[in-house]
């Protein structure tokens, strides 16, 4: 297995159904890791750390935000208490707040920012002393294309994931020296309870858009995240990694 004892912490892991957080999980307890899950909500966190050890996997359920740095500290310090390190963490945890630039609240500005953003920030500064200690760990932060490219009537959400894009080669770069890796996947649309809410016939429209033809799954996601997080990637850091069927080039 390629993670055969890692220990894999997974922020925002708790969404039911198609969460990419719970893809994520699942794909990296297949491989052997042990799973920390991380959500704002314990019912949702509870029920995908028992999804892990129903498949015979070992995990442990964590509650908090990662817009606070006391709560990503306290997240780290149960994981550490229970399995005694971490090995990856992955920044999964955000949020839409969807509107117009100008009629977009500073609220639904500044809770974007704070989860997409400040919780990479706060995740990965509660981590990055223990994996330079170790002189080894793998993080893997959740961007999107809309980082990349933009997108109307998501200046919030577009700013933090390119603020995500921005932090994972800045951290790349100070903690390289250290053994850690640091890269970013950038999903495009994929099929979670977000894009659910869409009609077939915007579906269809997006689906024109992308040289694949389809949207992408969480388990498209899942499979790279795993890459990311395995020794196969031992070389690579500061990248970013969209997993968009082409739309993005």
């Amino acid at each position: 297995m390629l993670l055969d004892g890692q220990i894999a912490l997974v922020t925002g892991a708790g969404r039911a159904g198609k969460g990419i957080g719970r893809s994520i999980s699942l794909r990296l307890a297949k491989e052997g890791a042990k799973i920390a899950i991380a959500d704002f909500v314990p019912e949702a966190a509870d029920a995908v750390a028992k999804e892990v050890i129903d498949m015979g996997g070992e995990a442990l359920a964590v509650y908090g935000s990662v817009s606070s740095l006391e709560d990503a500290e306290k997240m780290v310090q149960a994981v550490v208490d229970r399995f005694g390190r971490i090995d990856i963490l992955v920044n999964n945890a955000g949020i839409t707040r969807d509107n117009l630039l100008v009629r977009m609240t500073e609220q639904e500005w500044d809770m974007v920012l704070d989860t997409n953003l400040k919780g990479v920030f706060n995740c990965t500064k509660a981590v990055a002393k223990l994996m330079m200690r170790e002189r080894k760990g793998k993080i893997v932060n959740m961007a999107s294309v809309m980082g990349i490219m933009g997108n109307a009537g998501q200046a919030n959400y577009s700013a933090s994931k390119g603020g995500v894009i921005a932090l994972t080669k800045t951290t790349a770069k100070e903690l390289g020296s250290r053994g850690v890796n640091v890269n970013a996947v950038a999903p495009g649309f994929i099929q979670t309870v977000m894009t659910e809410e869409l009609s077939e016939e915007v579906k269809a429209t997006i689906s024109t858009q992308i040289p694949l033809r389809r949207l992408g799954t969480p388990e498209d996601v899942a499979e790279v995240v795993l890459f990311l997080c395995s020794e196969a990637s031992s070389y690579i850091t500061g990248q970013v990694i969209a997993v968009d069927g082409g739309m993005v080039m």
